[in-house]
């Protein structure tokens, strides 16, 4: 997934271009979305996902294990991060996982950001009602495998 990208501009009224601030992204088991604009450590949100571990999307390759982030890391504004199981740390990606997660990761995304009267806005609330097919469930969501 290492080719995630995620724009940080939109076109505002009368055609101006507005600039988001970077946020480093992290997709939860049930394809929910934190963003935070100042950095944070990884331990800081495994804390209270204690059964999980972190995995950039710029590290995730078929074939691969997914590298945990380590704990006292920070997470990298403008980069897409995984809470992945602990029971997946040392299987490596298959082609469903990815699909899974690359659901996940484009449901977050285009669900984090609404439009009102002045334009766009930052969704406050974590989006946990994704749809993501039963197929690709297995094993990424919070009762999985």
């Amino acid at each position: 997934m290492g080719i995630c990208a995620s724009s940080q501009t939109t076109r505002g009224e009368g055609g101006g271009v507005t600039k988001w601030p970077p946020t480093a992204k992290v997709i939860d088991l049930e394809g929910g979305l934190q963003e935070f604009i100042q950095p944070i450590r990884a331990g800081q949100i495994l804390y209270q996902n204690p059964n999980c571990f972190l995995c950039s999307s710029e590290t995730m390759f078929l074939g691969s294990r997914m590298p945990q982030v380590p704990n006292n890391e920070e997470l990298q504004l403008g980069q897409i991060y995984f809470l992945i199981p602990i029971s997946k740390s040392q299987t490596p990606l298959t082609l469903p996982d990815l699909c899974a997660l690359a659901i996940k990761a484009s449901s977050a995304l285009t669900n984090s950001v609404f439009s009102d009267k002045n334009g766009p806005v930052f969704r406050t609330e974590v989006r946990r009602d994704a749809e993501i097919p039963a197929s690709f469930e297995d094993g990424f969501s919070g009762g999985g495998k």
